[in-house]
């Protein structure tokens, strides 16, 4: 299959290599050189602009920063350049109301188009297990699907479009409350004498057991390699659960639903992040 990648970030580069890996010819853009020479390295042919690597392609995968550059994107060089019959995936974190737009434009002009989130981080996306959350009419979807396989390890379809997003950003609440959760209980527990291998043995095979705890453990040198014990380097970098916080947000006051719970993690990261952006998002346990 032949198939244009645009966005080739910490996430995108190692997706369109996995892409390539499962035999497609990746057609590949990013405004970076550097993340273009390294895609070139991996395999995939690479173009001046997005424009380009869109010609006669059968599907275009875009992973970009916000929902402002994902529709400008679609509007300036994917839409009426990619061919009629292409299927387009949008597998950025974005907000679901320019999601559903973009995708309104793409069928209006007679594509097939999902948006894909993805959950995994950076490792997940070169190792080729990323989950994608996919939102579609069904037959977007079963086109998108054995894309989406080539690059993940579990692939849902939550919906209609724009579905992907909101159980990506709902995830990503949740994930923020119980990571916090998290790290205020090690603190508390070792504050109150217990040693954090000890509460981690108890805790991690009783009612508080959560994946912050037992896959992503905050606390340097208990339970499995995690960034902590990288001094909180690489994973998910705070500023990035910011952003998927905001987006959260966002959607909780357009659907009027009540998270203080969500409102309340935001405000911590949006703290944190002012001066530990690049740090991974388990490092909020620095601050207690």
């Amino acid at each position: 299959m032949k198939i244009a990648f645009i966005g080739l970030g910490n996430m995108g580069g190692g997706m369109a290599a996995n892409l390539v890996k499962a035999g497609n010819e990746v057609r590949a853009f990013d405004l970076s050189e550097a993340a273009v020479a390294a895609a070139k390295d991996h395999g995939c042919s690479v173009f001046p602009s997005a424009a380009e690597a869109c010609e006669g392609v059968d599907a275009v995968v875009t992973m970009l920063p916000n929902g402002a550059i994902v529709k400008a994107v679609y509007t300036a060089d994917v839409i009426g350049t990619a061919p009629a019959g292409a299927v387009l995936l949008d597998c950025s974190t974005i907000d679901v109301a320019t999601a559903r737009e973009v995708i309104s434009l793409a069928e209006t002009a007679g594509y097939d188009m999902v948006d894909a989130p993805v959950s995994g981080g950076i490792a997940a996306a070169n190792a080729g297990t990323l989950t994608f959350m996919v939102g579609g009419t069904e037959s977007a979807f079963k086109r998108a699907e054995p894309i989406l396989n080539a690059m993940g390890k579990a692939v849902i379809h939550a919906g209609d479009a724009g579905n992907g997003q909101a159980a990506k950003i709902c995830n990503n609440m949740l994930l923020a409350i119980h990571m916090i959760g998290t790290c205020e209980a090690f603190q508390m527990a070792q504050k109150l004498g217990l040693d954090p291998q000890t509460f981690f043995d108890i805790s991690s095979v009783s009612s508080g057991q959560n994946w912050s705890m037992t896959s992503y453990c905050p606390v340097p040198g208990v339970g499995p390699t995690t960034p902590a014990d990288n001094n909180y380097q690489g994973g998910f970098a705070s500023a990035l659960m910011l952003k998927d916080l905001k987006l959260a947000m966002e959607a909780a006051q357009a659907s009027g639903a009540t998270t203080p719970l969500g409102r309340h993690a935001q405000e911590l990261y949006e703290a944190f992040a002012k001066d530990n952006g690049g740090l991974d998002f388990s490092g909020i346990i620095k601050t207690l």
